[in-house]
């Protein structure tokens, strides 16, 4: 790997940031000083440093954020604050999205990464991963409307959803409205509230609670993160190894 790409690739600062390092003196290579910024390096086996501070190069990054509403799930936005802005100015990485998208008004969990080929994985409908919710409902949900989800749904606009597992965990006759869990397998533009529609009942509040088996920490609160433990990347990757 050239060493710019290497100090990048650690956070150091863009290419034209650590190319001026470069310059300064400030870096050095196994304790040599190196001021090529196209200089070779193992970023397994050099040791890099940055004013006497070892650099320690990572490939992927992942972060679990507690999604608050309000905020879109985008890189970049030019009206909404993005959910790459609740991150630190140490963790900000120029390479990191969000793996999936949240509506706006939506909460709960969400994972930030670098990681393609995982995102691909969890997103492909092919792989049917589950997305668990716990939602508000404006209506009374029967034992009815969770046959019709478990049989699977024609939505207003005509497009089929595969059948989902849909729970009632309380429902107020006087108020009218539900409080229910809801497992799907795959992620429809506005899904979980297009399939209410589909039934004449309307989301008022929904929160994402897990993604395939990374289920979201109950000690984040709204607007937080933290990165993925190992054990937790692990899962994500290959589900049927971690459990074996």
């Amino acid at each position: 790997m050239r060493l710019d790409k290497f100090l990048v690739e650690t956070g150091l600062g863009s290419r034209t940031e650590v190319k001026n390092l470069l310059k300064k003196g400030l870096i050095t290579v196994n304790q040599s000083l190196v001021k090529e910024a196209k200089q070779q390096i193992d970023e397994h086996a050099d040791v890099v440093e940055y004013d006497g501070k070892p650099l320690i190069y990572q490939e992927f990054y992942y972060y679990m954020l507690n999604k608050p509403a309000g905020v879109v799930s985008a890189t970049q936005d030019n009206r909404d604050k993005t959910v790459i802005e609740l991150l630190s100015k140490e963790d900000y990485r120029a390479d990191l999205f969000p793996v999936g998208r949240l509506d706006k008004d939506t909460e709960g969990l969400l994972l930030l990464s670098n990681d393609g080929i995982l995102a691909h994985d969890l997103l492909s409908p092919k792989k049917h991963v589950d997305k668990e919710y716990f939602a508000q409902i404006e209506g009374l949900v029967t034992p009815q409307t969770i046959d019709g989800f478990e049989k699977g749904l024609k939505l207003k606009s005509g497009e089929e959803v595969k059948p989902a597992q849909l729970t009632i965990i309380e429902t107020d006759d006087e108020a009218q409205k539900s409080k229910i869990s809801l497992i799907i397998h795959e992620g429809k533009f506005h899904q979980v509230k297009r399939m209410f529609e589909a039934v004449g009942l309307k989301v008022i509040y929904l929160k994402r609670l897990r993604m395939k088996n990374l289920t979201l920490d109950k000690r984040l609160e709204k607007g937080h993160y933290r990165p993925l433990t190992n054990e937790e990347i692990k899962d994500l990757r290959n589900e049927k190894e971690s459990k074996s």
